[in-house]
């Protein structure tokens, strides 16, 4: 048993040193990917702050220790989106390096890929996010999502299909 999972178990039974510590090594990753969302600081924080109550009122129903971290990212797209609807709002994604520091891309590709990401309806987004900024596998993802992996591929081969084509019209 990892060092985590006896954290994990002491949360479950109550221990809220325990969760403190958890949530040390994730919070980090939960704002960046809440911040991809939302492009707000203010905004971003309080939604981890959400999160982060949410998985604590509810950690005991977390089955397999190992997928804490999967668990809790499933958490924070849950609540972002529930954010977005409750404030009526478009999902901003200018100026993000998604896919990191590829010399090979230009700025002006790079800025052309993050607004053709940000087009992208919803469901899109999310895998395209917690695909290629968080690097999660297709199973973890659906895990996520809550739902089948065939779909999860589904919307990454639909999402890819039309960046390359919003890509491809904005290079005519």
């Amino acid at each position: 048993m990892s060092i985590d999972e006896i954290k994990i178990n002491k949360a479950k039974k109550g221990n809220e040193k325990a969760f403190q510590e958890l949530i040390q090594n994730e919070k980090n990753k939960l704002f960046r990917m809440a911040y991809l969302y939302v492009k707000n600081e203010s905004d971003a924080l309080d939604i981890v702050q959400d999160t982060i109550y949410k998985a604590f009122i509810s950690i005991k129903q977390l089955k397999e220790p190992q997928y804490f971290s999967t668990w809790i990212s499933r958490i924070l797209v849950n609540t972002t989106l529930d954010f977005i609807k409750k404030n009526n709002r478009l999902i901003p994604f200018s100026d993000v390096e998604v896919f990191g520091d590829n010399q090979s891309l230009r700025i002006e590709e790079k800025l052309d890929l993050v607004e053709a990401i940000g087009r992208l309806e919803v469901h899109y987004k999310t895998v395209i996010i917690l695909r290629y900024y968080k690097d999660l596998s297709i199973k973890q993802i659906a895990e996520i999502l809550n739902c089948p992996e065939g779909t999860v591929k589904t919307r990454l081969h639909r999402a890819i299909n039309q960046l390359k084509s919003d890509l491809k019209e904005e290079c005519i």
